[in-house]
C-alpha cells in the first residue's frame, strides 16, 4: 500500500494575516467563514476562520486556528486572534501592528526585530499589511487608503512558549509569529531552522566568541556541565540540522564551535549527513562496522556491529568486547565532517557521549587546521 502523503500546513504568520483580514471584513459587515491569504512566494491559500465578532464601532476581532499539517509543531492548533481598529483617515496607508497577550517581546539584541518590539517577524508583518490592504480594497471606503491598528494575540502563547527556545533567545511573554513562506511543509522544520539562526545571532550580538551545538535538551545539559564557563546563550540546540548549523556558525565568525552528541547521532554526523533525522537518513551501521574493521577490530566484532539493531546495541557489542577504545574512529570522522561543513576558519571540538552521559571521546581541531 502506498504511503500516505503528508499534509502541508500554514505558519503562525499566515494565521495572523488571515485573522486580520477576517476581522476587518467583519467590521464592515462581511464576516467570512474563510479568507484567501496571499503567500510571500506567490499564490494564495484559503484559511478557515474559527470565529468573528464586532467589539465596538470601528473595532472587530477574528480568530484562526493554526494548522501545522503533519509537521510536529508546538503551535499546532493554537488559537491566533487579530483585533482590528480603524484609525483616522489619511492620504497615505497607515497600518500599525501590535502584539497582544501571548505574543512575546524581544528583550535581547541580535534578532530580526529591535529590542522592545513584539516578536512578529518581518515576513508575517508584510503578510498582515497585505491582508489588510486586500480587505480594504474589497470592502473599504472607495478611494481611501488603509488606516488600521492590528493587534495580534495568542491566548495560550505564554504556556506554548515554554515548549520553544524563546526564553533562551530573550523573547519573553509568549510565542513568536513566524514564517518566511507562509506554509509549513512536513519535516521541513522551517521554524526550527529559524530558531537556530536566531540563537546564533543572539550569541554573536552578546559578544560570544564560542558556541556549542547540541542535538537536544539531554545533550545540551551534558554540554553545559562540560563547559560551565560559557553563558547559557552560547549553547545552541541544532536538532538534526548538522550542515545548516555548522555553516551558519562558521559564517557568523565564531572563533570556536563545539559539538556534543550522543553516540547514535555522532555515527550519523561522522558520515557527514547534512540532516540526521530518521525520516531522511536511516542508521547505517555497516559504515560503522567498516570503520572498526579498518582499525583492526576483528571479524567477530565487525559482524556483530553490522548486524546490530541500533547504534546503542552496536555500542554495547563494542563494550562487551572490551573495545570502547575504537570510539575515536567515530570521533575523528565527526571532527572531519565538522571541518568539511565549517570550512577552514574556526577552531572545532567535539565530544561523543555514552548513553549514561559519560564522555566516550573528546577531540579538537585548531583554527584553520585540516581534518
Amino acid at each position: 500500500m502506498a504511503a500516505r502523503k503528508l499534509r502541508t500546513g500554514f505558519t503562525t504568520g499566515t494565521a495572523a494575516a488571515a485573522a486580520a483580514k477576517a476581522a476587518l471584513l467583519t467590521l464592515w459587515g462581511q464576516a467570512p467563514a474563510r479568507v484567501m491569504v496571499t503567500l510571500p512566494g506567490g499564490g494564495t491559500l484559503g484559511v478557515e476562520v474559527e470565529r468573528t465578532e464586532n467589539l465596538a464601532p470601528g473595532r472587530a476581532r477574528a480568530a484562526v486556528i493554526k494548522d501545522a499539517g503533519d509537521d510536529p509543531d508546538a503551535t499546532h492548533r493554537a488559537l491566533i486572534l487579530a483585533e482590528v481598529e480603524l484609525m483616522e483617515t489619511g492620504n497615505r496607508a497607515n497600518i500599525v501592528i501590535l502584539g497582544g497577550e501571548g505574543v512575546g517581546v524581544v528583550t535581547r539584541p541580535g534578532l530580526d526585530l529591535p529590542v522592545g518590539q513584539p516578536a512578529i517577524n518581518p515576513t508575517p508583518r508584510d503578510m498582515i499589511r497585505a491582508a489588510i490592504a486586500e480587505a480594504w480594497q474589497q470592502a473599504g471606503p472607495p478611494g481611501s487608503q488603509p488606516q488600521a491598528r492590528v493587534t495580534i494575540s495568542v491566548p495560550q502563547g505564554r504556556r506554548l512558549a515554554q515548549k520553544t527556545l524563546n526564553p533562551r533567545l530573550g523573547i519573553e511573554g509568549g510565542i513568536s509569529i513566524l514564517g518566511t513562506t507562509g506554509l509549513v511543509k512536513p519535516f521541513s522544520h522551517e521554524a526550527y531552522i529559524a530558531t537556530i539562526d536566531s540563537g546564533l545571532k543572539v550569541a554573536a550580538a552578546s559578544g560570544a566568541r564560542e558556541v556549542v551545538l547540541t542535538t537536544g535538551r539531554r545533550s545540551e545539559k551534558k554540554a553545559m556541565a562540560l563547559r560551565p564557563d560559557l553563558p547559557e546563550l552560547a549553547f545552541i540546540q541544532m536538532a538534526d540540522f548538522f550542515l545548516h548549523a555548522m555553516e551558519k556558525a562558521a559564517g557568523m565568525g565564531f572563533a570556536q564551535i563545539g559539538l556534543v552528541s550522543f553516540f547514535g547521532k555522532a555515527v550519523k554526523q561522522a558520515q557527514a549527513h547534512s540532516c540526521t533525522h530518521a525520516h531522511r537518513v536511516p542508521m547505517d551501521l555497516s559504515r560503522l562496522a567498516e570503520w572498526l574493521d579498518q582499525a583492526g577490530a576483528g571479524g567477530e566484532l565487525t559482524q556483530a556491529v553490522a548486524g546490530a539493531n541500533t547504534a546503542r546495541h552496536a555500542l554495547e557489542e563494542m563494550r562487551a568486547a572490551g573495545r570502547l577504545d575504537l570510539v575515536p574512529q567515530v570521533g575523528r570522522r565527526l571532527l572531519a565532517a565538522m571541518r568539511g561543513f565549517a570550512g577552514p576558519g574556526p577552531g572545532l571540538w567535539a565530544v561523543v557521549m555514552d548513553y549514561d552521559g559519560s564522555a566516550l571521546f573528546q577531540g579538537r581541531l585548531a583554527e584553520g587546521a585540516p581534518s
